[in-house]
């Protein structure tokens, strides 16, 4: 089965009814009444685990499920923060597999050339690619504290509207961009992001600002005492930090605390989510570029809705340390902005290994754009067409014009259904407390697919379930490998191609990007109408491709290209 949308698959992790009621269940003071359990009490829990014994087992089993809650009492009393990672952590290559991209190499970063012409138009300013904005720097036409008061004031006369901030920093941001301008007039020169503004997904830390994780109980975090890995390596690399953007909440939808994240091409509908905030801002102008996040479509779907380009790298290239932790064995950070190619700027920044996060892998990367694809092979599967809109389409006839040979790509026979399962197991686990203290209430969005609900009835799942859900990953991660032999890059629609569950749980990197635009009405966060009659808007429609493991270079390189030969991301919303 092939889900289609964020929202089946968390649906499907929220609904999943195995597992023992009288080992779990909301426990008021994290207490259980560990006497009573009986026969009786057995033989309805039966019914939530899909299995039937006798009476004579039951009885046999009582004394043993007193044991078993008596363990798990013990373990509710550790204390576990968030920042404690399980001790099995994901690896997504395989043994005994070679990935040359993943050892350590001299790999150099495309370097950034002086531009001139600065426009007379801030807005023009504002919503160029950060190549251009850097080109600009270099050649003394601007200056970082002046790109930085650009955005600063976009913020404050946009952000009313789209409430794709949590925390503006003006005064670190001010402070970020003097230094690098003084560096930069005695020939310091830390790279292509040397003074270009930036937005955080507010599930990092930096000093100056709490970390709110976007959630209601955890508005009134204490400040952040230090900067996240991903804060002090883009610092390191000359990038000047804005502010927090906005998050759905504990990292799922366009809902946080204070607002709803709107899409800048319609604000009358969210942004989706959950780095609604960052894509809000890239495609609004209110930044150079944005750091998201993704466990299962976070980058893929507000890129989708707000028009912005996205990677989301393979799993461990990037450090998390510093962050909120989800699912520690799927959580990806990620860069965001308006041109494919910005992308990759600002991933030689942030990638590298980090002792700090247990699931980091020691991978080199240099962006190092290439333009001859006469001996790159696309997969493609054909059925694809039919769910295809005509914007994805006219995507996919342009991308078969730029000289690669497309071949036939199939999808894996398994099942991808039961694999939220994992996801919704480890982001309880993370937030436990919520659960059991009745916290989870505080939180603002309280429908069916959301955290309070979902963190409840995953509880009900086993541990056997979830060992054989491992177990099914380990297939996937073996047949997406052999699905990929012998194929540089996979292009596709986001959701309906069934790519985005397997590769979020195999680890394989992705290219979300903007290929055109159709009217739409306001939609929901999982993406139906909300008003049949409402008047349409023009709004963005995306396109993913997939690589193998490491493989982003070939992702950025085809990508910008499509991007050029498509001629859409230069357009802008008119707010």
């Amino acid at each position: 089965m092939k889900d289609t949308t964020r929202r089946n698959l968390l649906k499907v992790g929220a609904a999943g009814i195995s597992g023992m009621a009288a080992l779990s269940g909301r426990a008021a003071a994290q207490e259980t009444d560990m006497t009573g359990i009986s026969p009786g009490t057995i033989s309805s829990a039966e019914k939530l685990l899909g299995v039937e014994y006798t009476d004579a087992e039951r009885e046999q089993m009582v004394s043993a499920l007193e044991d078993q809650l008596s363990a798990i009492q013990q373990l509710r009393a550790v204390d576990k923060p968030n920042t404690l990672a399980p001790a099995q952590t994901f690896d997504p290559r395989l043994p005994g597999l070679d990935y040359p991209a993943a050892k350590a190499s001299s790999a150099t970063t495309a370097s950034i050339t002086p531009q001139t012409g600065l426009p007379s138009d801030s807005a023009d300013i504002a919503f160029a690619p950060l190549t251009k904005l850097a080109g600009w720097i270099r050649s003394g036409d601007l200056t970082s504290r002046q790109l930085t008061d650009i955005y600063l004031d976009r913020i404050e006369q946009l952000d009313p509207k789209l409430h794709a901030w949590i925390a503006v920093m003006p005064e670190r941001a001010r402070a970020e961009a003097d230094a690098m301008d003084a560096e930069l007039a005695v020939g310091n020169d830390r790279g292509p992001l040397h003074g270009i503004p930036y937005g955080l997904k507010d599930l990092f830390d930096a000093v100056g600002a709490r970390t709110t994780w976007g959630a209601k109980p955890y508005s009134e975090r204490e400040m952040a005492a230090a900067d996240s890995t991903v804060v002090r390596r883009l610092k390191d690399a000359g990038a000047v930090l804005l502010g927090k953007t906005s998050c759905g909440a504990l990292a799922y939808g366009d809902i946080w605390y204070g607002a709803v994240t709107r899409n800048p091409f319609d604000p009358r509908e969210g942004s989706s989510g959950s780095s609604a905030g960052s894509a809000s801002a890239v495609a609004a102008g209110l930044c150079g570029f944005a750091i998201g996040t993704e466990t299962l479509g976070s980058l893929v779907s507000p890129s989708h809705r707000c028009g912005g380009s996205a990677l989301r790298p393979t799993f461990g290239r990037v450090s998390r340390a510093g962050g909120m932790a989800l699912c520690w064995s799927l959580d990806k950070v990620g860069p965001m902005a308006r041109s494919v190619g910005d992308l990759g700027h600002v991933l030689a920044a942030i990638n590298g290994y980090d002792a700090d996060d247990a699931g980091s892998l020691q991978s080199s990367f240099g962006f190092q754009p290439t333009t001859d694809f006469s001996g790159m092979k696309i997969g493609f599967d054909d059925a694809w067409l039919e769910a295809a809109g005509d914007v994805e389409k006219a995507a996919f006839l342009e991308a078969r014009r730029l000289g690669a040979t497309f071949v036939r790509f199939k999808l894996p026979e398994l099942p991808s259904a039961p694999l939220p399962q994992q996801l919704l197991a480890e982001a309880a686990a993370a937030f436990e407390e919520l659960t059991l203290s009745n916290r989870d209430d505080d939180m603002v969005w309280q429908e069916d697919p959301a955290w309070p609900n979902s963190f409840r009835a995953i509880r009900f799942v086993s541990a056997i379930d979830l060992i054989q859900v491992d177990r099914l990953r380990r297939l996937w991660m073996q047949a997406m490998h052999e699905a990929f032999e012998g194929i540089d890059l996979v292009i596709g629609p986001n959701f309906s191609s069934g790519m985005l569950t397997p590769t979020n749980f195999t680890g394989h990197p992705s290219l979300v990007m903007r290929a055109g635009f159709q009217d739409t009405r306001p939609r929901s966060i999982f993406g139906q109408p909300q008003d049949e009659t409402a008047a349409t808007a023009r709004t963005p429609i995306a396109i993913s491709m997939w690589a193998p493991l490491f493989q982003e270079n070939t992702l950025l390189s085809f990508g910008a290209a499509l991007e050029d030969a498509l001629g859409v991301a230069g357009e802008r919303p008119s707010l």
